[in-house]
């Protein structure tokens, strides 16, 4: 049997914070490993649980950024590394002032990297597991049944039809050379 070598992926990660300056220059320090940022989006509140208050406040916001470079599917372990390490060095006392979820695009799904074990997730070494979160069918999103809550909404769905068509384009450009 042929073996079937993965397309490559487009990396975001979705933020929660309460500093934009602290989240500007997090971001800035994930550009060096995933390319400069290519597309934003609105900040939305996170309002859908208050898991993180005692951690990081009140007053949370998310944003998601996309990043310009492609990778092989296996970086996301690598990614989630590196974002952990940059929540670390925003972190005061001990508290993170930014939460950094690392996940990437391809043609039909949504995945996000977690250092938390459960049934649905998929071990991808060293601690971290590899959480299929959106499907994407007929033109839009789908959330998971076990999908976090927030991602169940339809707030980030536009984002993330945005970002589509950014990696469309990118694999499109690399077909040509």
């Amino acid at each position: 049997m042929e073996i079937n070598i993965p397309r490559d992926i487009k990396l975001f990660v979705g933020c929660l914070y309460t500093s934009k300056e602290n989240l500007a220059s997090a971001i800035k320090e994930l550009e060096k490993y995933f390319g400069i940022v290519d597309l934003e989006s609105e900040d939305f509140p996170f309002d859908v649980t208050n898991y993180y208050e005692k951690e990081m406040g009140k007053s949370i916001k998310r944003k998601f950024f996309s990043f310009s470079k492609l990778f092989n599917p296996i970086y996301l372990l690598d990614a989630k590394l590196i974002t952990n390490e940059v929540e670390k060095t925003f972190s005061i006392e001990g508290k993170r002032s930014v939460n950094l979820d690392v996940g990437y695009m391809d043609f039909d799904k949504v995945v996000l990297a977690s250092a938390k074990y459960c049934i649905h997730k998929i071990y991808i070494g060293r601690g971290i597991y590899a959480d299929m979160t959106l499907h994407y069918e007929k033109g839009q999103y789908y959330p998971y049944p076990w999908a976090f809550p927030d991602f169940k909404l339809d707030r980030y769905y536009r984002f993330f039809l945005k970002m589509r068509e950014i990696y469309k384009k990118q694999m499109k450009e690399r077909k040509r050379f």
